[in-house]
């Protein structure tokens, strides 16, 4: 029955590419690239963690593929706090 969990799980994944698709036919400003990139990282989340096996890890595997998360939100906010006080 694993094979229950990927199939909801690729379903899941096809169903939010057409929530993409969808969400780009409508002008929501600057809230456009922020949908699309919540969206994004929800589908790379499912993928990391049912596809790549991540779900059943042990902690220490975890924190090093959420670490590289933690450096990307620390350049973007640096980048965000540099280009806003301008």
């Amino acid at each position: 029955m694993a094979y229950k969990n990927y199939v909801m799980v690729w379903v899941a994944l096809l169903a939010l590419t057409v929530v993409t698709v969808w969400v780009s036919f409508y002008n929501l400003g600057l809230w456009n690239a922020t949908v699309c990139f919540l969206i994004a990282s929800i589908k790379a989340t499912l993928v990391a963690l049912y596809f790549m096996h991540l779900r059943h890890e042990i902690k220490l595997v975890l924190g090093f593929a959420l670490f590289p998360l933690l450096i990307l939100g620390l350049i973007i906010v640096g980048t965000l706090t540099d280009t806003l006080t301008r």
